[in-house]
């Protein structure tokens, strides 16, 4: 077998590139409802798993924190399942890879709507839930790498910021799905129904979500060592294909492969430009429902529909930013949106916080929000995927990704909630969005303007 280090650029696979699309987001799909699932049930969750008799209503500070810290768990076994499912896609394939991690992300979350509470079987039933969160941190750590490397590998001339964007835009369907699932069963149910049985609902859904997605992806074909040298035609160790130059700060520069510090400092510049939509991202489209609850006084209804409003101004963003980034180029798209959270998170707070505030204020506020974070969001895997070559492509985009989430992400809803109850100042979530988006945004100017003529490594 070819040594990793003389393995070059893989070819697109052979599956049409809409069955690629949709096979790509669909698991990202599954992945992110579950996650907008938990981060609008924290409340609940906190109540059956982690406070000490049963609960029939909001938890407080303390539970709510450690909710929020087994939230965090998952963003830590990211980078875990990055580097794992990454080295698998790019040694034996996307296809395998993207079928396990589908699989493992939808058993993951299925169980947790099977667990017993607290009440049940007391410390143990907080653990089991850390447990599951852990495999779903695995499993969405391979999922991005995987899914992004295939859609844009996929992606037509000039598509890949398009075709690179619906893998967020199923970011904001998930979310929307999830949001809008919790939202339903609360107005269907009685609080006691809810808190007692009907917050498993979501999570079980997931098994015929999962099942379509794994039927979208056994259905994609590679050409044989298609993510290995000896898969290109007319190509061999000694004579590799050639390379178009890479972007300043990007790695597989020369006519090997890049070195393991190369690639390093590519993916630590990579979350860098992503920190930023990682940070205002999980603020207001996951955090929000219960920042607005425990801080704010809000009703779970109320709180649920103001998160809907920011994913329906994230959606409506993320596809048209990926299409103008396919003709403007990937920087100034995402400076845009970077500069705009940076300077109009504070002011959205203040709007939501104030009670003379219009409801049709405070949504026209919510909607730019989202919209901001879709423009950081849009171009940002076809961003990722050009900075890295075929042969590290799964693992160091993954990779970047998920270390980005890991810290400025799945921190978000412990640090807020923690800031908040030690210093009493409720405009902690706008300053943790503004300051990861201001550090992103100097990242983000040093993206070449061209970088979406070139094509990939």
């Amino acid at each position: 077998m070819t040594p990793l280090h003389l393995r070059g650029p893989a070819p697109p696979a052979v599956t049409h590139p809409r069955r690629a699309l949709l096979a790509g987001s669909a698991g990202n799909f599954v992945e992110w409802y579950e996650f907008g699932v938990y981060g609008c049930f924290a409340t609940v969750i906190a109540a059956r798993f982690f406070t000490p008799d049963t609960a029939t209503g909001p938890a407080g500070a303390g539970p709510l924190l450690a909710t929020y810290a087994s939230f965090a768990v998952a963003f830590f076994f990211r980078p875990v399942g990055a580097l794992l499912f990454g080295r698998l896609g790019d040694r034996v394939g996307r296809r395998p890879t993207l079928i396990l991690v589908v699989c493992l992300m939808t058993a993951a979350t299925a169980l947790i709507g099977l667990l017993p509470t607290r009440a049940t079987a007391g410390e143990l039933a907080s653990w089991l839930l850390t447990l599951l969160r852990a495999l779903q941190g695995l499993s969405a750590g391979g999922e991005f790498g995987g899914a992004v490397a295939l859609m844009t590998e996929s992606a037509p001339p000039g598509r890949r910021g398009r075709h690179g964007a619906w893998q967020f835009f199923t970011v904001a369907l998930g979310l929307l799905a999830g949001a809008g699932t919790a939202a339903a069963i609360a107005g269907v149910l009685t609080p006691p129904a809810l808190y007692d049985w009907g917050w498993r609902i979501p999570f079980l859904l997931a098994l015929p979500l999962g099942a379509v997605a794994l039927w979208l992806r056994t259905g994609l074909t590679e050409p044989a060592g298609a993510h290995r040298l000896e898969g290109l035609p007319g190509t061999t160790p000694e004579t590799p294909p050639a390379r178009p130059a890479p972007d300043p700060g990007t790695v597989g520069a020369g006519p090997v492969a890049p070195t393991p510090p190369a690639t390093a400092r590519t993916v630590v510049l990579g979350i860098g430009r992503i920190m930023g939509w990682s940070a205002a991202g999980y603020t207001f489209l996951v955090v929000l429902p219960s920042y607005l609850q425990a801080t704010l006084g809000a009703s779970f209804q109320e709180a649920l529909i103001a998160t809907t409003v920011a994913n329906l101004g994230f959606a409506a963003a993320i596809l048209p930013a990926g299409i103008l980034s396919d003709r403007v180029g990937r920087r100034p798209v995402m400076l845009c949106g970077a500069l705009c959270v940076t300077l109009l998170a504070l002011p959205l707070l203040h709007l939501l916080q104030d009670p003379a505030a219009s409801a049709p204020a405070k949504a026209a506020g919510l909607l730019g929000a989202g919209a901001a974070v879709g423009l950081l969001a849009g171009p940002g895997p076809a961003m990722l995927a050009e900075m890295f070559p075929a042969s590290v492509r799964c693992t160091g985009l993954g990779l970047a990704y998920a270390l980005a989430n890991a810290v400025f992400s799945g921190c978000a809803g412990l640090v807020v909630t923690a800031l908040i109850a030690a210093t009493g100042n409720t405009d902690v979530p706008a300053h943790y969005a503004a300051g990861a988006c201001a550090l992103s945004a100097v990242a983000l100017a040093s993206l070449r303007p061209d970088d979406h003529l070139r094509p990939l490594r």
